[in-house]
C-alpha cells in the first residue's frame, strides 16, 4: 500500500466527520445521526457511492440548514470529501465508510429525508441484478429508512441501468410522483442540482454521454 494511502486512512481515523469501523460512534449511530455527529435535528439526506463525495459536499454548501451524509467503502475516496468539508468548515457534511449492502445498520427507519444514487456501478451481467443498487432487494431495504414524503433521486449515464430501474419502478405499486429524463441538462430539472457534479458525471458530459435522471416517492 502507498504511502498517500496510508497517510489517508489516518486522516480518517483522525477526521471528526468520517464514521467507521474502529470509531466508537460507528458502533451507536443508527437513529442517532443528529444527536451523535451533527449536533442538531435537522434533515438528514444521503448520498450512496458518493466517491470523492464532490456531490455530498457541493449540496452541503448549498444547504446549510440540512444534514449531508456521503456513503462509499473506498477510504481513500472519501479521505477528499472528508478534508475539503473541513478546510471549508462545512459542519453539516459526514462521511459513512461501510458497504451499501450494510446500509440498514447504520440508518434507522424513517430517519433519512432524502436519498441520492448517483453513477453507481451499472452491474450489466444478467446475473449481477442482486447488487444494482436500485434492484428490488435494494429498494426494499431503502424504503424503511425514508421519511414519509421522502424523495429518492437517481442519475446516471447508463442507459441500460436506467430504463432498468424505471421499468422496475413503473411495475411497483408503492412508487409514486415518478418523473424522469433522458437527458438531464436539456430538461426541466437542470437547474435543481445547482450545477454540482462529480467527478464520473464530469467525464461522462465531457464525451457527450446524456445523464439520465429520475426520482420518485415511496408511497
Amino acid at each position: 500500500m502507498g504511502r498517500n494511502k496510508l497517510a489517508r486512512f489516518k486522516a480518517n481515523e483522525e477526521n471528526r466527520n468520517v464514521v467507521q469501523e474502529g470509531k466508537e460512534i460507528f458502533e451507536r449511530i443508527k437513529g442517532n445521526w443528529g444527536k451523535e455527529q451533527f449536533h442538531n435535528d435537522q434533515p438528514l439526506v444521503v448520498e450512496l457511492a458518493c466517491g470523492r463525495g464532490e456531490f455530498t459536499v457541493g449540496l452541503a454548501r448549498e444547504y446549510p440548514e440540512q444534514n449531508f451524509i456521503g456513503v462509499d467503502i473506498k477510504g481513500s475516496r472519501i479521505w477528499k470529501g472528508s478534508t475539503i468539508a473541513i478546510a471549508e468548515g462545512l459542519v453539516n457534511v459526514a462521511f459513512l465508510r461501510t458497504q451499501i449492502e450494510l446500509l440498514e445498520r447504520f440508518f434507522d427507519e424513517k430517519e433519512i429525508d432524502e436519498l441520492w444514487i448517483t453513477f453507481p456501478d451499472p452491474r450489466p451481467r444478467d446475473g449481477d441484478e442482486k447488487k444494482r443498487l436500485t434492484s428490488p432487494r435494494f429498494l426494499e431495504m431503502y424504503k424503511p429508512m425514508i421519511k414519509e414524503g421522502g424523495i429518492v433521486h437517481f442519475k446516471t449515464d447508463n442507459t441500460g441501468l436506467f430504463d432498468y430501474t424505471l421499468e422496475l419502478l413503473n411495475s411497483r405499486e408503492d412508487i409514486i410522483d415518478l418523473v424522469y429524463t433522458h437527458d438531464f441538462y436539456n430538461s426541466e430539472f437542470k437547474d435543481d442540482h445547482h450545477g454540482i457534479k462529480t467527478r464520473y458525471e464530469a467525464i461522462f458530459s465531457e464525451k457527450g454521454e446524456k445523464i439520465k435522471y429520475l426520482k420518485f416517492k415511496f408511497k
